[in-house]
């Protein structure tokens, strides 16, 4: 095999050139910046969504519902996208992909700054979703093509560490933020982000490319997204109406499940797909794959309802509610960097099992929270949960990158934060529905019993506590009565919600321990292979 340009400088066993080769770790700050403003951009939303559902001037007076499509319509374009960019990336350039989707970043997030409704607001979230398909795959696609093989595992721990990192910094700054500026705030901080990383990548980091990269698959793309929207959108009406039996609902679940089927098919038959499904008849591959969309699921999910628990039930700050979140993010910094040692000891099996077990012992500790229990024991849940993860997120996402060829990289990295971004949709579609559904079981007695009040109202005061709360602050006095069953109504759903998700993470352990490789049985690679031979990188400066 010829060896492609750039590489005749490299290292001896190695296809990274030397040049690239010395400033790797400068390369992977910049790629972690990468990261940290797309997944900085989630955490501060989920810090924020109290006080855009505040009516205006000081919100957007945004719904249950409409705060979950601010998060899914960003996940659904990024999940649906990530195909193509991941292909794009290969096929074009990952540093100009990269580049690209940053911009993009950094115009939607001006816009989303300013928006002017629920609905705008959702569109340019859609927006930026869009430049974040093309920054994430890029990143861990780079990653891969600038590190040798045996330093793989110890650079994917430090990148994923940085979800932990923006876990930490994200609500914070979203509390200050809040504090001092308007809502729209959370979204503009991208922007000084975004231009010093771009100014950072065209300096330091290097270009690469498949040399034989395959056709795009349009149609593939366009069945993903759709099938993923009805079926997400199906799951939120379902809980919005309360009734899953709904035709509205079941027709959109049928039909997101039957587009996704069709692009199953679609996949398989074509020469040119935007997955390859053969990779999914290696256990451990699907096992790895598995493993990331669960635990997304459930970090996802609780995510969403643990804010409201802080702010509505509990009464603390956006800012106070970001430094409680602290401990899970603290975790994530101290354990996923180390995960590969752990890994080399025990294996990736017994690691990524026993990790999806602490996020589970953590989801089922959410029964303990009351409206008044000790705050220390949600920070507890918060490390345990945090150290759950950073045992899950390093060995699986090495062996999935490490399953493919340095050239497909791309790819590689697309099929993980596809998986990811799902399980994450999933996660606050199905949890968020089950918080929304048992919640209104338990408040409607209540608001039935509050008198003169129109069907209308007491239909949307039982969509979330926040509605239900702002509603009792409309009603003066007399919606006094309301305050304590709302917050006892919320305590219960969220711990339906939690149990959930712990049987989720539990299932997860199942499939892990199943299907993953142990210490003896292929390292960390799924289907075992040997190393790839490194001179296939392809990188230039």
């Amino acid at each position: 095999m010829a060896t492609p340009p750039g590489t005749q400088d490299a290292p001896d066993r190695s296809g990274v050139p030397a040049a690239i080769h010395r400033r790797r770790w400068a390369i992977l700050v910049v790629l972690m910046f990468s990261v940290l403003v797309v997944v900085l951009d989630n955490s501060i939303l989920n810090v924020a969504m109290k006080t855009i559902a505040t009516p205006e001037p000081t919100g957007l007076g945004a719904t249950q519902s409409e705060l979950e499509w601010a998060i899914n319509s960003y996940t659904l374009v990024f999940a649906g996208l990530l195909f193509t960019a991941g292909l794009l990336g290969d096929r074009l350039g990952r540093k100009k992909v990269l580049l690209g989707g940053m911009a993009v970043f950094g115009i939607g997030s001006v816009l989303a700054a300013f928006s002017g409704s629920p609905g705008e607001l959702i569109g340019y979230r859609a927006l930026m979703g869009l430049g974040a398909a093309f920054v994430m795959p890029a990143t861990l696609a780079i990653l891969v093509n600038v590190f040798e093989r045996e330093e793989q595992a110890k650079a994917i721990g430090i990148w994923v560490a940085a979800v932990g990192l923006a876990i930490a910094i994200g609500p914070i700054t979203g509390g200050l933020l809040l504090e001092h500026f308007w809502w729209g705030s959370v979204f503009f901080v991208n922007v000084p982000i975004v231009v010093a990383g771009l100014i950072a990548m065209v300096l330091l980091v290097p270009d690469s490319k498949d040399p034989r990269p395959g056709r795009l698959d349009p149609l593939g793309v366009v069945l993903s997204v759709i099938g993923l929207v009805l079926l997400v959108y199906g799951i939120i009406k379902g809980g919005q109406l309360a009734d899953f039996t709904d035709g509205q609902v079941l027709a959109s679940i049928g039909g997101g499940l039957a587009v996704l089927t069709v692009f199953v098919l679609h996949e398989k038959r074509i020469d040119h797909p935007s997955i390859d499904v053969g990779y999914f008849r290696k256990p451990a591959f699907s096992a790895a794959i598995a493993a990331i969309a669960l635990v997304f699921f459930a970090l996802m999910g609780v995510t969403f309802f643990m804010v409201f628990y802080l702010q509505s039930v509990r009464g603390y700050s956006a800012l106070e509610s970001g430094l409680l979140i602290l401990p899970l993010a603290i975790a994530q910094l101290l354990f996923a960097p180390r995960a590969r040692l752990v890994v080399d000891r025990f294996g990736a099996r017994a690691v990524c099992t026993g990790g999806m077990l602490l996020v589970a012992a953590a989801m089922t500790g959410f029964l303990l929270l009351d409206v008044d229990s000790p705050i220390w024991i949600l920070e507890v849940l918060f490390f345990t949960q945090g150290a759950g993860m950073a045992h899950i997120m390093p060995p699986v996402t090495t062996s999935i990158m490490q399953a493919l060829p340095r050239q497909k990289a791309g790819s590689g990295s697309a099929l993980n934060n596809t998986f990811r971004q799902v399980g994450g949709a999933l996660g606050v579609a199905v949890l968020g529905s089950v918080l929304s559904t048992t919640y209104r079981e338990g408040i409607q007695d209540t608001l039935d019993s509050v008198p003169g009040l129109p069907g209308s109202v007491r239909h949307s005061a039982g969509e979330s506590v926040e509605a239900t709360l702002g509603l009792a602050e409309r009603l003066g006095p007399k919606g006094h009565v309301l305050i304590g069953p709302a917050h006892d109504s919320f305590v219960h759903a969220m711990h339906i919600t939690a149990l959930g998700s712990a049987a989720v993470a539990l299932f997860g352990a199942l499939v892990v321990l199943a299907f993953l490789p142990g210490k003896d049985t292929g390292d960390q690679a799924p289907e075992g292979e040997q190393p790839r031979e490194r001179a296939e990188t392809g990188a230039s400066q």
